[in-house]
């Protein structure tokens, strides 16, 4: 990873199959905000012990990194959340196939406490219940598996498909405050970028990923642009040239705007130089 971001505001989260330890390196010098070992779902049921053990050597090597676990259901999870409590590097769990609430707490009291933990909704109980999730206490941020989702449901890939489950995620998290979700995986990089600006247009600030050459195009497209920087620095400085008059109801929004706008671009470290408003433009 070539800078260090916040988890809370992460983009680009890339799943690396545990089995495959030689790709580890990779992932951390990738341009990904997070990296996820997965022990779950890349991971056979004959192959599990060798994943923990492969990925707590390598988090007690002193690297760093967020492990996805098997769903509170499943016959691994109580050895998974056994095996990485005593992991130096674990920035956080994922776990998979999150329903409950109770999912969530059960996970958090088997785990070091400030723990944090991705919920990964990816079934049509997840979705269901997503509210109860998004309010445990123990839930850090909500991720969306499209794949098993769609599995779950016979749902298509369309972006008017996955709609709805994709606003109940965004609107779940911000009531109850949240950070915005993470996007499922596109697998086709031809559709990557529309997909990214997709996941943004829904209100989601994080996308997974599979492939370490994808995440500097998830990080362009859920960044700030250069022309909205200008904009924003512009808008802010007319703003405040103007002695912060009030002209119309759009003015604070659109001020609230800029200000994310710059807030992210100080985040990301995204320079742009400041464009020329005048005075209809804010």
């Amino acid at each position: 990873m070539v800078q260090t971001i916040s988890p809370q505001i992460a983009r680009s989260w890339l799943l690396v199959p545990a089995t495959q330890p030689e790709l580890f390196e990779t992932a951390r010098t990738s341009r990904a905000d997070a990296v996820i070992i997965d022990v779950e779902d890349a991971v056979a049921a004959n192959e599990k012990e060798r994943a923990r053990h492969e990925t707590l050597e390598w988090l007690n090597a002193g690297h760093r990194a967020w492990v996805r676990i098997n769903d509170a259901s499943s016959d691994f999870w109580s050895e998974d959340c056994a095996a990485f409590s005593n992991a130096s590097g674990l920035e956080g769990v994922m776990l998979a196939k999150s329903e409950s609430r109770s999912h969530l707490s059960d996970t958090a009291d088997r785990l070091p406490e400030g723990t944090r933990i991705l919920a990964l909704v990816e079934t049509a109980r997840g979705i269901e219940h997503v509210e109860e999730i998004a309010h445990s206490p123990s839930t850090f941020r909500i991720a969306f598996g499209t794949g098993d989702f769609r599995r779950d449901t016979a749902t298509g890939d369309s972006e008017i498909a996955l709609a709805y489950a994709r606003s109940r995620l965004v609107i779940a998290s911000r009531a109850a405050r949240l950070p915005a979700p993470i996007d499922g995986p596109t697998l086709d990089r031809d559709r990557l970028m529309s997909g990214t600006l997709h996941a943004r247009d829904m209100g989601m600030s994080g996308k997974l990923s599979l492939n370490h050459e994808h995440t500097a195009i998830i990080n362009e497209g859920l960044s700030p642009a250069n022309e909205d920087i200008a904009w924003a620095h512009g808008f802010i400085k007319a703003f405040e040239e103007s002695g912060g008059t009030i002209t119309d109801g759009s003015d604070l929004p659109r001020l609230a705007r800029a200000q994310k706008i710059l807030q992210q671009a100080k985040d990301f470290k995204i320079h742009a130089e400041a464009a020329v408003v005048s005075h209809s433009d804010y």
